[in-house]
């Protein structure tokens, strides 16, 4: 969440914990509410419960007030929201299944009076009608009491919702079955079965929705469990046990075997095993050692290791896949917007179509109470509890299951796009290879070995490119001379001169050069780089060739061989020369590719690839890519070391893993084929049995039970949604 202590006039996105909403319409209205206020543009999920507002020029004071005024409440979300939230609806859930019980030892005499009317001696074994009454009145009003508060605020709100329906249609059977019985017109049946049936199946309905949409965020609650609350920390001489609170970059923290590590941070000492499948979903531990980086609440296996805390709080990985799955969770899919549409016009068609229903039973067949029957049925069968949960459970889910597998989603229109990806462009280093070349020849040409590793190693010793620190590392740690005059011109090279002498080191493109020995060595999948002496422009001695080779990821073939039984056409691109871009596409199986292009010219590739009918996706690192992942339709980044990673694409896999790719596509199309199933199931409900509640061919109690089953059946249908598994996973 932003800062909250910021001025009024600057920007910022603030996330509200709402309450009070009940369905779509609640949802729909709300969001239209602020929308229409200054200085706010706001997204409200109703499955979350949340409303995440972009504030410019107007504090968070000001959306409180708003959502106050449209009958709602809104508090600010903080570190301490999610647990006392999930305390306060435990309290209410226990209140509504005790309310719920009564409701049915109130309701099952009137319900169960039914069975025996069709009997022998008919309405002669009808309860006495006070009774009923009696029975009817504590649910109508004192259980349905929820319905009624819901329904004023809507109103008051200037809208309407599932309350205005359940309060109106339970009020009028109600209220008819209060005038027969209180003014004895004994030749009038009456209806307190109905409105009580309905109170009690609605509720029941909720009870269960209300259970299953707390499975829907178990991913984010796993994950949040999962912060240790302590660490052991040296200070003084001395190691103390402190909240991991109390932590500060740089403070040295010792993790024991079997402890979880408590903050992001360094190994300075000590070996170890740790598994990471709480990041990454990947099974078998990694080994670590001094340098290597951990990360929050990964677990330490047999050894023990001294780090240095490098991220605390906020900062750390875990709290950026926790903080980027939340905001997936609470955003809104493109395929929403027909149901949000609709849901904002519902309710009050709905109660022209209950008064037409209402009118036209009465004057064409006479009967009063059939035309209220047929009405009551109407306005029940209507309620859009269904269609207001049908993306965003299906979201909650998928995103919780994509964050167990180390695919993170950035938000809900990122997922939808992925299922429709048809061009998948590649970068080759760090992609499908491992992204640690090695120096794997030098071919002296006017000096020695050693001594061209000497230079070439002065040349490059300051550049964070990988080809650069694969030279130093080939040169070992002896020592280097100055280096004058640097110059680099990326895609090309480096120049300078180093005792006395003006080197330049690069590609052979850039020298001109095209040799046997060179197209030798890019024929077997290596980059070859040219040391030369240089007199201006010109080289006066070819000093080494020096061979570079990253090898290719051992699950990379495999990973396109899946992405391509997906229908999804993929090109590598690579600044490599052509020679050597063949070598290594062959090897993991990719026909067409793109070779010697330059990091700022990748964006145009892509653009051009964009050119057909088809999406285009770009996979890179996530920050030396980031023009190309910006002009892609959908961006991946591969390999999360840090939140740099994880705030750079649309999907972000933690695993430095190509397969995530075809995973996060197929977890795509399993996710939105469970909200086209959701949304089919909440539009039958209400489309078929709206014309049946009209022409008198539903009883408002059935009506009633297919209203809550809506509700619980879409809820229930996203959670098969954990079944999902990873394809390497599979079994």
């Amino acid at each position: 969440m932003t800062d909250k202590t910021l001025p009024d006039s600057a920007e910022q996105v603030i996330e509200f914990a709402i309450g009070g909403m009940t369905c779509a319409a609640c949802s729909t209205r709300l969001e239209k509410v602020l929308n229409r206020q200054a200085g706010m543009q706001a997204n409200v999920n109703l499955a979350a419960e949340r409303a995440r507002v972009r504030l410019s020029g107007v504090g968070p004071e000001a959306v409180i007030a708003a959502v106050a005024k449209a009958g709602f409440s809104a508090t600010l979300v903080d570190a301490g929201t999610r647990e006392r939230e999930k305390q306060e609806k435990e309290r209410v859930y226990r209140q509504e299944v005790r309310r719920f019980w009564i409701a049915v030892v109130l309701t099952l005499p009137l319900v169960g009076q039914m069975i025996f009317m069709f009997g022998e001696g008919g309405h002669e074994n009808e309860l006495p009608r006070w009774l009923q009454l009696l029975l009817a009145t504590p649910v109508q009003f004192w259980i349905g009491w929820r319905f009624y508060d819901g329904a004023a605020k809507a109103l008051r709100g200037g809208g309407a919702n599932m309350d205005v329906l359940v309060a109106l249609g339970t009020s009028m059977a109600w209220g008819f079955s209060a005038v027969v019985t209180v003014f004895g017109l004994h030749d009038q049946h009456v209806y307190f079965e109905a409105g009580a049936a309905v109170i009690t199946l609605v509720l029941l309905g909720k009870l269960l929705e209300a259970r299953a949409k707390a499975r829907t965020s178990e991913a984010i609650e796993s994950l949040i469990r999962l912060r240790p609350k302590t660490a052991r920390v040296e200070r003084d001489g001395q190691w103390l046990e402190l909240p991991v609170d109390a932590l500060m970059p740089g403070d040295i923290f010792l993790v024991r075997p079997g402890e979880s590590v408590p903050v992001d941070g360094e190994v300075i000492d000590g070996d170890s095993s740790v598994d990471e499948a709480m990041l990454t979903g990947e099974s078998m531990p990694v080994g670590k050692g001094a340098g290597d980086r951990v990360f929050a609440a990964t677990a330490n296996g047999q050894g023990a290791l001294r780090c240095r805390a490098t991220g605390v709080g906020e900062q750390t990985l875990l709290a950026g896949i926790i903080r980027l799955v939340g905001e997936a969770q609470g955003s809104k899919a493109p395929v929403q917007r027909l149901a949000d549409r609709i849901s904002g016009i519902f309710v009050p068609v709905v109660c022209l179509i209950a008064l037409a229903t209402f009118v036209a039973w009465w004057w064409i067949g006479g009967e009063f109470a059939e035309a209220l029957v047929n009405a009551v049925a109407v306005l029940v069968i209507a309620c859009p509890c269904a269609l207001g949960l049908a993306t965003p459970t299906a979201i909650m889910v998928g995103t919780g299951q994509g964050a167990r597998a180390g695919i993170l989603v950035r938000n809900a229109e990122a997922l939808e796009r992925a299922q429709k990806i048809g061009v998948l462009a590649l970068d080759k280093t760090g992609t499908l290879t491992c992204g640690q070349p090695q120096v794997t020849d030098v071919v002296p040409m006017a000096c020695k070995r050693e001594e061209a590793l000497r230079l070439a190693a002065a040349l490059e010793h300051q550049s964070e490119h990988p080809l650069a620190r694969a030279v130093v590392a080939a040169h070992g740690d002896g020592e280097l001379p100055p280096v004058n005059n640097f110059r680099a011109l990326a895609g090309h090279g480096v120049s300078g001169e180093v005792d006395s002498r003006v080197l330049r080191l690069g590609s052979p493109a850039w020298f001109g050069l095209d040799d046997e020995a060179i197209a030798e060595l890019q024929s077997a999948g290596k980059t070859v780089v040219v040391l030369a002496e240089m007199n201006g422009e010109v080289p006066t001695a070819v000093l080494a060739l020096i061979a570079i080779a990253d090898a290719l990821r051992p699950t990379s073939r495999q990973a396109v061989a899946q992405l391509r039984a997906q229908g999804i056409r993929v090109v590598m691109l690579t600044g490599d020369n052509v020679a050597t871009a063949a070598a290594i596409a062959a090897q993991a199986g990719i026909d067409e590719f793109r070779a010697g292009i330059l990091p700022g010219d990748k964006a145009a590739v892509i653009n051009a690839l964009k050119s057909g009918d088809a999406l285009v996706a770009m996979v890179g690192d996530g920050v030396n890519d980031a023009p190309a992942l910006a002009a892609a339709d959908v961006s991946f980044a591969i390999g999360a070391g840090s939140d740099t990673a994880i705030e750079a694409a649309d999907l972000t896999l933690i695993r430095n893993d190509l397969r995530g790719v075809a995973d996060a596509i197929a977890l795509s199309r399993a996710t939105l084929g469970k909200i086209r199933q959701n949304l089919f199931f909440a539009f039958v409900y209400n489309v078929s049995g709206l014309p049946l509640a009209a022409m008198g061919l539903l009883n408002p109690v059935i009506a009633g039970a297919a209203m809550a089953m809506s509700s619980v059946s879409v809820v229930t249908n996203s959670l098969l949604l954990k079944r999902w598994r990873p394809h390497d996973l599979k079994r």
